[in-house]
């Protein structure tokens, strides 16, 4: 299809006898958010380093703006953009000469180099910083830079690998304006997050997998409503009393209960509304629980995500279960050709 950017077929990879891809299918739209959510280990890294032609899917295809990522692997290069979980820049340059340098090695002319690096500097605001050297940077400014320096050659294809780990709130959603103004202005973006509220603002749509297959896509509504109704939420005074107020309210349920001993909370999908809160109200009263809160919601997306997988999204940014390859150990952050 002329508005499908990226298409992934069957795509499998193994790295000895651990399987990181098992058949993922997917596609994102252009100038679109496609959100590629999943645990640690679940296959998200292998499959980016795939679609940025660093390594080799062992079946299946993939293809961006309709190159093979395989047989047109150099054609592919030139019209993606990388950024990856880490800041991948050089602290002994400045910003700008950081830009140029990838301008150079996109066999940009200087003329070209310096247009688009100044672009890019006042586009992420750091202009007043170009001439630093990056190491006196903060985290959030590194990010940005980084960010920066993947759209340098105006790339049509955006891969964005966890791009606001390690970020404080308000870098985070700067970070999230920035992506929303590349998409206004016709970039399609693969975004892979552990971040439910950020897949949940910025998706247009969503593929969860797990164990390196995809078991969920659809928009964040669709996804949330499949839980159906609402979610009971509740938080004990005293973990002790976790079962307890489980055993009490468990019928009143219509999905599997999630259970968080660290914090004393339990949510449970429920339909019925109101009337359904009420009576989980007076089954732990006579249970003799005590709470410190009880609530009933819309499902979120970090309840579809513990329901399908089985336990919340992590946050640490890393895909630490998934096997690196060897030849892969440098992973590269941008296409050139």
């Amino acid at each position: 299809m002329a508005d499908t950017m990226i298409e992934v077929a069957g795509v499998k990879k193994a790295f000895g006898t651990t399987k990181a891809l098992c058949g993922v299918d997917l596609a994102a739209d252009r100038a679109k958010v496609l959100g590629l959510l999943g645990p640690n280990g679940a296959g998200k890294t292998t499959l980016v380093r795939i679609l940025a032609t660093l390594l080799l899917p062992d079946e299946g295809s993939a293809r961006i703006a309709g190159l093979d990522v395989v047989r047109d692997a150099d054609a592919v290069r030139p019209i993606i953009g990388l950024a990856g979980q880490y800041a991948a820049v050089d602290e002994t340059l400045t910003g700008r000469e950081n830009l140029e340098l990838v301008g150079r090695l996109y066999h940009l002319g200087r003329p070209e180099v310096r247009r688009r690096a100044d672009e890019v500097l006042e586009r992420f605001s750091l202009t007043g910083a170009a001439d630093r050297q990056v190491k006196t940077y903060s985290g959030g400014m590194r990010r940005r830079l980084d960010l920066g320096a993947s759209l340098v050659a105006n790339p049509p294809v955006l891969i964005l690998d966890e791009p606001t780990t390690g970020l404080d709130p308000r870098s985070r959603v700067e970070m999230w304006g920035f992506i929303e103004t590349l998409v206004a202005d016709g970039t399609t973006i693969l975004l892979t997050t552990q971040y439910l509220d950020e897949a949940d603002r910025l998706a247009h749509r969503i593929v969860v997998i797990d164990y390196g297959k995809v078991i969920a896509e659809g928009t964040s509504d669709q996804l949330k409503d499949q839980l159906g109704g609402d979610v009971v939420e509740l938080r004990v005074a005293s973990p002790g009393d976790l079962d307890k107020a489980l055993a009490a309210i468990a019928e009143l349920g219509d999905g599997k209960p999630q259970v968080d001993a660290e914090y004393g909370r339990l949510t449970l999908p429920a339909k019925g509304g109101p009337a359904t809160l009420m009576a989980a109200a007076r089954r732990l009263d006579e249970s003799d629980i005590t709470l410190e809160d009880l609530s009933l919601r819309r499902p979120s997306l970090d309840d579809v995500f513990m329901a399908l997988t089985g336990h919340s999204a992590g946050a640490d940014g890393s895909d630490g279960d998934e096997p690196q390859p060897a030849d892969d150990a440098g992973g590269g952050r941008r296409g050139t050709t």
